[in-house]
């Protein structure tokens, strides 16, 4: 049963390996030479790492003005390096009933009724549900207040728990790496609103 149990999780691991890894490599460094060559080398409307932070990269969408919205990316391996899951998180402008907002991507063949789970350091453990699946992967689209935020930041490790399909008894947990999230999160926030019109008068 067991045996049975590591290969279905593995060959499920791998069902996200593919397009994950497939995505934009980051840039070396974070100096303005590596930024404005990752970002010149990637058409209108494609994604592109603009830096790295830790563990966290910055990901930009290529606009024609330049004003670039952008936001966290992590890949979530498991530890045997497979790509497993994968997290985008942009904060919200003041003022709106979340500090942030977040994408969590599983494999297709994920439990849907377990949901997602992720509990920061030895904190409470917060589910989320499935928000719909694609071809590609399910997906959890989870709102994070300024505790979570906080959280975050004060962290050290993440533990995303997932469930899959075809073994509905067992569990994969993930670690989330939260080294350089502080400040990837205030980076891209300061982007996001030197990129954001003013309101109009």
């Amino acid at each position: 049963m067991l045996r049975k149990t590591l290969i279905a999780i593995t060959l499920w691991a791998a069902a996200l390996a593919a397009p994950a890894l497939a995505q934009q490599p980051p840039a070396t460094g974070d100096s303005p030479a590596a930024i404005d060559q990752s970002a010149g080398a990637v058409a209108i409307g494609q994604p592109y790492t603009r830096e790295t932070h830790g563990d966290w990269e910055i990901r930009c969408i290529r606009t024609e003005n330049g004003k670039d919205p952008c936001q966290l990316y992590q890949l979530i391996q498991d530890d045997q390096g497979n790509a497993v899951a994968e997290i985008s998180l942009f904060p919200f402008p003041p003022g709106q009933p979340a500090a942030a907002g977040a994408t969590i991507a599983t494999p297709l063949e994920t439990l849907l009724t377990e949901q997602v789970s992720i509990r920061v350091d030895d904190g409470k453990t917060l589910a989320y549900p499935f928000t719909y699946c694609t071809v590609q992967g399910c997906f959890a689209r989870i709102g994070l207040t300024e505790e979570d935020i906080t959280a975050y930041k004060q962290g050290s490790v993440a533990r995303v728990r997932i469930v899959p399909l075809a073994t509905p008894d067992s569990e994969v947990i993930l670690a989330m790496s939260l080294k350089g999230f502080t400040d990837a999160f205030e980076a891209v926030r300061a982007l996001n609103e030197e990129n954001t019109p003013p309101p109009q008068q």
